[in-house]
């Protein structure tokens, strides 16, 4: 028997709560049952064409490394795109811009670049899992500042000065957020920026859904931070493509800040793991060039299928705040631990065939016994999937409360 184990790191790294039934719903799947994903984040919106015409089109004879803070075509209209989104009004510059293979490398990179083993950084409960899952791989600690579903998960500026203690090295906040679904206002933001400048920590702003704003004005998107020249050594912003063109496996992200040293930090740690991918780069550049209207269209559904199923989860009694961004609600069930219903829904419950996969809540809060009864749902499948999501959600709640 060997002697070798497992460092503490790897022995206590966090699973993920959004992905903790997977195996569960491919085992229900494999016995004829259709399983509705409304745990993960991964739209049925068609992928732009342009951006799959670019992965057609690549004929080069070598697939060859790229730069290491990616193409300086791409970072260059990376910044245009900034520049022209009407966010701000100081240009961004292609030197701003890190490529990254996916958001969540440019999270990586940030809280690497700004943090030592033992220090921490604040997040707002409940809160995205890999901003824990990557402190935790880099020895970093998390402050939480918890939120409440009863004024809708909303960040008040106060309470993250009050948590900021001597160790605080950058809060980490997305706006509109996941898995809350708030949109911070421009004043909030602003007061956000400034108590970091104030307290001399950095503000990593997570706007990997800046584009899915439903009822909130433009000026809340978080680039308004570079539009602050007081904020520009404290401003982090991470972004990717993922959600904003349906394209989860392309794998392609970005960090801008006009912190020299954080991007200087950011293109080592590139270079440590020497270039994004090639072809991916390509496809984004392609991307970048979608007429607005797409985005109209998108945005426009996602609105729809919100208050189809806030709608739908309200009808059968559930206490549901309507969410102004991205695609996901966080609710409480009429349950005592959500896990466990969670995972008797898609492993053991099915409503003529059809069951529902969700994510319980506690593993995005920090707090231990928060979000005991609470779960996560997205709306990325279509209406009439989420119309049919409610019945069986209903159906199983009655069930559980009369096994």
């Amino acid at each position: 028997m060997s002697t070798c184990s497992l460092s503490r790191r790897g022995a206590e790294a966090p699973a993920s709560p959004i992905r903790s039934l997977a195996g569960v719903a491919r085992e229900a799947a494999r016995r004829g049952i259709t399983v509705h994903s409304l745990n993960i984040g991964q739209p049925d919106i068609a992928t732009p064409e342009a951006m799959t015409q670019a992965y057609r089109d690549y004929h080069d004879v070598v697939l060859a490394y790229a730069p290491s803070d990616g193409f300086p075509e791409l970072r260059h209209a990376i910044a245009e795109w900034y520049t022209s989104s009407g966010s701000i009004s100081r240009p961004v510059e292609g030197d701003d811009v890190v490529v990254t293979t996916g958001g969540s490398e440019a999270l990586l990179f940030a809280i690497a670049a700004v943090t030592d083993p033992g220090d921490e950084i604040l997040v707002c409960e409940p809160y995205y899992t890999n901003y824990a899952g990557y402190a935790h791989l880099l020895s970093a600690e998390v402050s939480p500042v918890t939120l409440s579903a009863h004024d809708g998960f909303r960040v008040h500026p106060d309470k993250i000065a009050e948590a900021i203690t001597g160790r605080t090295r950058a809060l980490v906040l997305p706006t509109p957020g996941n898995p809350t679904g708030t949109v911070i206002s421009a004043d909030d933001l602003a007061r956000i920026a400034a108590i970091c400048v104030q307290h001399d920590i950095f503000f990593i702003c997570d706007e990997v859904y800046r584009e899915f704003v439903y009822d909130a004005p433009p000026g809340t998107r978080a680039a308004s931070l570079l539009d602050q020249a007081v904020a520009d050594e404290h401003a982090i912003i991470i972004d990717s493509v993922s959600k904003r063109y349906s394209a989860c496996g392309a794998r392609m992200g970005w960090l801008v800040t006009r912190n020299s040293e954080v991007r200087e930090a950011a293109l080592r740690f590139g270079q440590a793991r020497l270039s994004p991918a090639t072809v991916d780069q390509y496809a984004t550049l392609a991307a970048l060039g979608v007429p607005e209207q797409w985005f109209h269209e998108v945005i426009a559904e996602y609105q729809a299928r919100r208050n189809l199923l806030v709608g739908g989860l309200r009808s059968i009694g559930l206490d549901v705040t309507m969410p102004e961004g991205a695609f996901y609600l966080a609710i409480p069930l009429p349950v005592d631990d959500a896990e466990a219903f969670c995972a008797w829904l898609v492993g053991e419950f099915d409503l003529d065939g059809e069951t529902v996969c969700l994510a319980p809540l506690s593993g995005f809060y920090r707090t231990e016994g928060l979000g005991k009864n609470e779960v996560r749902m997205t709306y990325v499948l279509k209406q009439e999937v989420l119309s049919r999501c409610v019945e069986i959600l209903d159906a199983a709640l009655k069930a559980w409360k009369n096994r």
